[in-house]
């Protein structure tokens, strides 16, 4: 197991807030879709179903603030903003491909471990 240089554990750990970002609902998919490259917020919204125009501008906010996203106005009319991922927010893009890698290939397994414990099966 890799040793850390902080305890995630501990409810004061300054890297608590970022595990919380990371595992919030939204983001590995924001992530993920940003790993394409630039999008607005309009494609975003589109690509993520079921994402309320709240929550992805609440995730976008966030991502931004810890320096993974990065936001740029365009200068034009009506004004056009996009959203990429900054070289630090690249570097998630292994991890995250490797967690939808994994729901990809569990998925059945863990569907029929629930409709077991739910006495579905």
């Amino acid at each position: 197991m890799h040793l850390s240089k902080t305890n995630p554990y501990s409810a004061a750990c300054a890297s608590r807030s970022l595990i919380d970002l990371i595992g919030a609902k939204w983001t590995i998919l924001v992530v993920g879709c940003l790993t394409e490259g630039p999008r607005r917020f309009g494609e975003l919204a589109a690509r993520l179903e079921g994402v309320t125009p709240k929550a992805l501008t609440q995730t976008l906010r966030q991502l931004e603030r810890h320096g993974l996203v990065l936001r740029t106005v365009h200068p034009v009319i009506p004004p056009h903003v996009e959203y990429e991922l900054t070289p630090l927010g690249h570097t998630l893009r292994t991890p995250v491909e490797v967690l939808l890698r994994w729901t990809d290939d569990h998925h059945e397994m863990c569907s029929a471990a629930q409709r077991t414990y739910d006495g579905d099966s």
